[in-house]
């Protein structure tokens, strides 16, 4: 039933010793029921089925490192458009050999890969390093490089003469280290170098033209190449020792040019093998990858649902003979066939001799709430929700929110125009619905607005229409069936000549002259008030009344809606001393109020409208007692207004005191026949589990329920009723007035929309219009962008964003809170669909 939540039971399942991991994966499929902890003092690494669950979790590592790899080569996982089924238990051991030999394969050949990737590199590095430092020898000019610290440093070039350097001349031996750093490394290591060995080495750096890989960290960084000449064994280890320090990647250095030539020759041909042995090991790799990509969504599927299963067994209890498993469900009772079935075809597939079966038990706990929707009726259903969750069996605000919460939306943002972008904006989403949940968005704003597709068709299509009823299109009006006033007849009939045409820069017509109104516009407002001065002054009082009218009648509605509950759970004396008493007060006040505004709409024309008189003054009057001097607006006024001005008083003290007396009269005058049949219950429901229905009819005749004894417990405390009676009473009474005015909002945000259009309208559009020339066209162009651009962003999404919040507020502080408490535990079926994705999550799937 739509109105109220599932009717559900307490079962018990008794699960066939070997049949019951295959019924928990049918109920998993078919999300019927929703699983109670029968071990809740049992810790979770003490349950029964926690090997099971640590194989599931290795499994989901293997597959987390697989689908890692996978989104590292860039290949797609297919998707199958049916969900696998969980896999029988005597398959699991097949998955888990395959996931690791697949892992052990996969990490050999990425170990392998690495290897191969950092002797590339080491390579690489070695072939720029002897490439650079040739020129570091060969060069002349390296003295006036290095500036005047080194120039106590001998030359290093060779005499023809003697074929030996000049600081071989001096008996010294010269040291070579060459290798490479990273670029932001140099300056320090430059000055580390000066500072614990000068005088005694020559460092010349240049820069690599080419980005390479750091050897440890992966990262792509600039490198400088440099080569250390020193003098002595001493420096020689100190120097060793500070490369080492800045994790300098150090190379052999060739002595001559002949030994230089070999090994570039060598390195070249390496690199190129490499390179080849690379190229193989990745074709190898992704030809893994691809293979595992087809059954990897599959694997997923089956780890998650498999683990889920185990979770839920874990939840369930074994009887002494262990060879049956005990679990507690909550369950719809119209799904009851279903689930008998489902545990039938579990116990066809796991071969148990004796089938699983279901018994339902009584229960005093509160049921879960379930209320069935579709992709329609969700998002209205998300918008009650996140009020709170509805009591069990309670009437649900959801299907008349359907209907009044874009209704209330669209008298904020009443624009013809603005209703038709936002229609074809979510009718562009509900028709492409399909293509949009295959792409899976990330981004949360739009995934936002998907998922409200169709509340934002409606708040467009009821647009719409109060677009027609205000005849307003972005900002301006439509003249569809012609105006109902004439200008012309002020001239036939000689009220107004060409000398006050032409003396008067503003003229009023005249309604009471015949011909100059002819009657309403047939549908909306006439087109006329757009050119009218007054417009915003007439929009006002009508804009202010509509709100009034809508207000009370919704929050009559709302109020209304609280008897379908205390007739559900068997509360008549709450009819009384409740329901009756709020719906007087606010009908006897403010009911009261819209009969004045539609009486003094009726009875004043345009002939006697001077004489009309306020109604808010008459409003004030009938609370203050006065008004004997104020003229009526009908005949009786002041006899009727304090009549229903008692009533509404003599309502209060019956809502504060009615419902805790009654109570306590009950508690104390009818415990005796309370006690007789709160026993023959019992009894009958150990009999039957059919007879509930009938304890409820007896519930009937003595109006005290389930519900009854959850707000009146065992050890009834008469104080802390009156005091919550004594609240609900002063926030109804002075709710009422609050929430009538809060329904004003209607009315301000209704004009600011329209303000806003046609501010927008004329400091843009009129701009563009006003270029009369043929430039004017081509201006028009950027003005017309401009004017899209504002509209979207302004009107559309920030005023309608703000319409839809205060739309929002209106449904739950002044519609839900007359009848629906939202104090709920929502039903949560065991379902394989509703269960999230670790991969998922992670942007792995």
């Amino acid at each position: 039933m739509v109105f109220r939540s599932e009717e559900m039971c307490l079962a018990q399942l008794f699960l066939q010793s070997g049949s019951e991991y295959d019924c928990i994966s049918e109920l998993g499929e078919l999300g019927l029921v929703e699983f109670r902890d029968l071990n809740p003092s049992v810790s979770s690494f003490q349950r029964r089925f926690v090997s099971e669950i640590k194989r599931c979790e290795e499994m989901e590592r293997i597959l987390g490192f697989l689908l890692r790899e996978i989104q590292k080569a860039k290949i797609a996982v297919p998707q199958e458009d049916e969900s696998p089924l969980a896999p029988p238990p005597r398959q699991v051991l097949e998955i888990m050999e395959q996931l690791q030999r697949l892992e052990m394969e996969l990490s050999e050949v990425a170990k392998n890969k690495d290897k191969l990737q950092r002797n590339l590199l080491e390579l690489t590095e070695y072939t720029h390093m002897l490439k650079i430092t040739r020129t570091f020898i060969h060069s002349r000019c390296r003295h006036e490089a290095l500036g005047p610290q080194y120039e106590e440093f001998p030359t290093m070039e060779t005499d023809s003469a003697t074929g030996s350097t000049g600081m071989q001349r001096l008996g010294a031996k010269l040291g070579f280290i060459s290798g490479l750093i990273q670029r932001v490394k140099v300056e320090a290591f430059e000055r580390m170098l000066w500072r614990v060995c000068k005088g005694y080495t020559i460092l010349s750096y240049t820069e690599v033209d080419e980005s390479l890989a750091d050897l440890d960290t992966g990262e792509i960084s600039k490198s400088v190449v440099f080569l250390i000449s020193f003098w002595g064994d001493q420096i020689g280890h100190k120097v060793q020792k500070i490369c080492d320090c800045y994790h300098c990647h150090l190379y052999p250095h060739p002595e001559n040019d002949e030994e230089r030539a070999d090994v570039l020759d060598s390195l070249r041909t390496r690199i190129q093998d490499l390179n080849n042995v690379l190229h193989r090991t990745d074709d190898y790799l992704r030809q893994v990858l691809q293979k595992a990509a087809e059954s990897a969504y599959t694997w997923v599927v089956q780890v998650k649902k498999m683990k889920a299963i185990y979770h839920i067994l874990n939840l369930c209890s074994f009887d002494v003979t262990n060879k049956c498993l005990i679990a507690e469900v909550w369950c719809p009772v119209s799904d009851l066939a279903n689930l008998r079935g489902a545990l039938e075809k579990g116990s066809r597939k796991g071969d148990a001799t004796v089938p699983s079966f279901v018994n339902r038990i009584p229960s005093s706990d509160t049921p879960p709430t379930l209320l069935r929707s579709n992709k329609f009726t969700t998002g209205f259903q998300s918008i009650v929700e996140a009020y709170g969750v509805g009591d069990y069996r309670e009437v649900s605000p959801a299907p008349y929110t359907i209907i009044t919460f874009p209704f209330l939306f669209a008298v904020m943002f009443g624009d013809l125009g603005h209703g038709v972008i936002m229609s074809l904006f979510a009718l562009w989403m509900v028709l492409t619905e399909k293509n949009q949940k295959k792409k899976r968005s990330s981004n949360e704003i739009w995934m936002t607005f998907f998922h409200g597709r169709y509340i934002i068709l409606m708040m467009g299509l009821f647009s719409i229409y109060t677009g027609l009823i205000y005849n307003d299109c972005f900002s301006k009006s439509l003249n569809i069936f012609g105006s109902g006033w004439s200008v012309k007849a002020m001239f036939t009939n000689q009220q107004w000549t060409n000398k006050t045409v032409q003396t008067n820069a503003l003229l009023t017509l005249d309604p009471n002259v015949s011909g100059v109104f002819s009657g309403p516009y047939p549908f909306g407002i006439d087109p006329i008030w757009n050119l009218a001065v007054n417009r915003l002054s007439f929009l006002n009082s009508y804009k202010m009344k509509m709100s009034v009218i809508v207000g009370v009648i919704h929050m009559s509605f709302g109020v209304v809606l609280s008897v379908f509950n205390h007739l559900h759970f068997r509360q008549k004396f709450s009819v009384y001393l409740l329901f009756l008493p709020e719906l007087l007060f606010l009908i006897c006040l403010f009911g009261y109020l819209v009969f004045m505004i539609l009486y003094k709409w009726l009875a004043f024309s345009a002939r006697n409208s001077s004489q009309a008189p306020s109604i808010l003054i008459h409003f004030i009057n009938m609370f203050v007692m006065q008004g004997k001097d104020v003229t009526p607006l009908y005949p009786g006024q002041t006899g009727l207004q304090v009549f229903l001005l008692l009533i509404a008083v003599m309502c209060v003290p019956v809502l504060l005191l009615g419902k805790p007396l009654y109570l306590y009269w009950q508690q104390r005058g009818g415990k005796g026949l309370r006690r007789r049949r709160g026993y023959e219950r019992v009894r009958r429901v150990s009999e039957d589990d059919g007879s509930i229905t009938s304890i409820h009819e007896e519930d009937e005749e003595e109006g005290f329920d389930e519900v009854t004894s959850r707000e009146a417990p065992k050890q009834f405390d008469f104080a802390d009723v009156l005091l919550h009676q004594a609240i609900h009473t002063i926030e109804f009474c002075l709710g009422c007035i609050s929430n009538t005015a809060s329904y004003l909002r209607l009315w301000a945000l209704s004009l600011a929309h329209a303000q806003l259009s046609e501010v927008l309208w004329a400091m843009v559009m009129r701009l563009g219009f006003k270029v009369t020339t043929k430039v004017g066209v081509v201006f028009l162009v950027p003005v017309f962008g401009l004017f899209a651009m504002l509209t979207v962003s302004i009107l559309l999404v920030m005023e309608g964003l703000s319409a839809f919040l205060h739309a929002l507020r209106l449904h739950w502080v002044e519609f839900q809170n007359k009848f629906y408490h939202g104090t709920g535990v929502k039903f949560l079926p065991f379902d394989f669909s509703q269960l999230p994705s670790v991969f998922e999550q992670d942007g792995l799937l």
